[in-house]
């Protein structure tokens, strides 16, 4: 069965760049990113990671650890990741998993027999600190992904793990706020210092509270 929103995100042991993992150790108590390539050597998989390994304080920042996985063994994912770090200009600090066996591809849904029969889908998990799936976006094998809007939605989904707000559309870190539905106006003055804007009585905005 697909993994689905607020499923248990499962746990494997696997090889990878910087040695043997267990998932949910490597994890510890931080967020965390699992994402698939469809295979190594190949040009857009090759700017994802690079991108990836540039971002990789905005990650630390907010308390995100990155693990990338494809199915090809692990001698190739080390002279891959050396192209990776010559042509991007960065230094890739995350492991990238060899999942030769697909077991990992398998226990997360990446292969998708219509797209292709063997190589994974670009897979993106984003899996919270309480080790449940948080975040599922699917690409295509030619388009890469916006890992500006990755970290967009990490901001979002860490504020509202945390807060009685929704993000609105197109929203961005700093921003204003939808009170969440189940609070009554009433309460929400109370539990928002900084005002509340009712513009329905469903449609209730909040400075952002963390800010």
């Amino acid at each position: 069965m697909a993994l689905r929103l607020g499923d248990p995100a499962p746990n494997f042991s696997a090889n990878t760049t910087e040695g043997p993992i267990d998932f949910y150790e490597y994890l510890g108590n931080s967020w965390g990113i699992l994402f698939s390539h469809p295979a190594d050597f190949t040009p857009v998989c090759t700017t994802e990671l690079g991108r990836t390994a540039l971002l990789q304080e905005e990650f630390a920042r907010r308390n995100v650890k990155v693990l990338a996985v494809s199915v090809d063994p692990l001698d190739q994912h080390l002279q891959w990741r050396n192209d990776i770090n010559e042509t991007q200009h960065c230094s890739v600090g995350f492991p990238i998993i060899a999942d030769e066996d697909r077991k990992v591809a398998t226990l997360y849904d990446m292969i998708h027999p219509n797209a292709s029969a063997t190589a994974t889908v670009r897979s993106l998990f984003v899996i919270g600190a309480d080790k449940l799936v948080k975040l599922m976006i699917i690409y295509p094998a030619s388009t890469g992904r916006n890992f500006t809007e990755v970290l967009r939605v990490i901001d979002s989904l860490q504020l509202t793990a945390n807060y009685s707000v929704a993000t609105p559309a197109d929203w961005k870190e700093g921003e204003d706020v939808i009170v969440v539905p189940s609070i009554t106006t009433a309460d929400a003055i109370k539990k928002f210092p900084k005002g509340v804007k009712e513009v329905k009585p469903y449609l209730r905005y909040t400075p952002q509270p963390n800010k």
